[in-house]
């Protein structure tokens, strides 16, 4: 299988297209169900009703685009299952999310859940040898990607609070990947990122502030799937391995920055890191007088910038790999610090 550039465009236009068309039945379908996010909750920042259920939309279209896509190529028999091995884990995650959407699911059994699918997709990617930058240790390789595709999901569910943040953010990050995976001719890693961030990108076209509707659990948690697993499988190639390693929490280093916000300032004012709040990047970024566009632009700048590290790591590492990590690794802490500073409530 050989995909040219104009087949990548033509995977991202129809993700676009078909993610943002849909949206509009799905959320006439939410508002007819009553899935709405009440603003009766002092962490809730919208003044109206928003409908939930918008991350049905970014699952189908990419379950849909992919499918399709891998059926049209010439090479199924191989490409089926490595598609559905990301695929189905991410729609049995979104489904739960959708239930948790819809009525409502104890924090435990959701992490319950998501760690047992983690450690299903984990143990099937090291089986068939699907890790991009392995470590030598196939049981610590193991336990790393179950905290990782655990860790992701969370942080990609944790981070859906703005208008517009977590799909942004999500579109940079896999945009990021995509590019790594073309230089490295991993067609099938990249055509999923590009998918993806096509998807995200129609999406964006409802959930910009102000949001229309909103992808809740469901959408979150299918996404945070699909990009730990594409991380996990993407393989930059370079030397010293540390460096390839490196790049996977740069290509997500606002939500991992998000989620480290959060929990840690809860478990500091002794409350459960599961308890929801106002205490993400985008509350105190608000906190600070920033707008919600304003906010999402901020936030998806940073992302982008961590992005731009991670191709000047991977294109320049032998002169600048390891000096450039370490510089965005003192950028991470310099932006947990002064995220720190900001109050955690109003």
């Amino acid at each position: 299988m050989s995909i040219t550039v104009t087949e990548y465009i033509l995977l991202g236009v129809a993700a676009f297209a078909f993610s943002g068309l849909l949206t509009w039945p799905v959320r006439a379908v939410a508002i007819k169900l009553g899935a709405m996010d009440l603003p009766n909750l002092e962490r809730k920042t919208q003044i109206e009703p928003v409908p939930y259920l918008g991350g049905v939309s970014i699952a189908l279209t990419i379950t849909v685009i992919s499918f399709a896509s891998v059926l049209y190529s010439d090479n199924t028999n191989t490409t089926f299952p490595l598609i559905s091995y990301v695929l189905l884990p991410a729609a049995l995650l979104g489904i739960m999310g959708l239930i948790d959407d819809l009525r409502g699911l104890p924090p435990l059994p959701r992490l319950f859940f998501q760690s047992a699918v983690g450690v299903v997709v984990a143990v099937f990617l090291s089986a068939n040898n699907m890790v991009g930058t392995p470590l030598d240790n196939s049981t610590l390789n193991q336990v790393i990607n179950i905290i990782w595709i655990v860790g992701i999901c969370n942080s990609i569910n944790f981070f859906d609070n703005l208008d517009g943040g977590a799909a942004g953010t999500v579109a940079i990050s896999t945009l990021g990947i995509a590019a790594i995976a073309v230089m490295q001719k991993q067609e099938l890693v990249s055509a999923l990122a590009v998918v993806t961030a096509g998807a995200t990108i129609g999406f964006l076209l409802w959930n910009k502030s102000p949001a229309k509707i909103y992808m809740g659990d469901a959408g979150a948690l299918f996404l945070g799937v699909i990009v730990s697993v594409l991380t996990i499988r993407l393989n930059p190639g370079i030397q010293p391995k540390w460096n390839s390693l490196a790049l996977l929490p740069i290509l997500l280093a606002v939500p991992i920055l998000d989620t480290c916000i959060a929990v840690f300032s809860r478990i500091w004012r002794g409350i459960s890191p599961l308890t929801g709040g106002k205490d993400h990047l985008s509350h105190r970024l608000m906190r600070k007088g920033f707008t919600k566009r304003g906010t999402a632009l901020c936030l998806w700048g940073v992302q982008a910038s961590f992005v731009a590290l991670a191709l000047i790591v991977y294109k320049w590492t032998a002169s600048l790999g390891t000096p450039v990590i370490v510089l965005a690794g003192a950028y991470w802490l310099g932006a947990f610090v002064w995220f720190w500073r900001i109050p955690s409530s109003d």
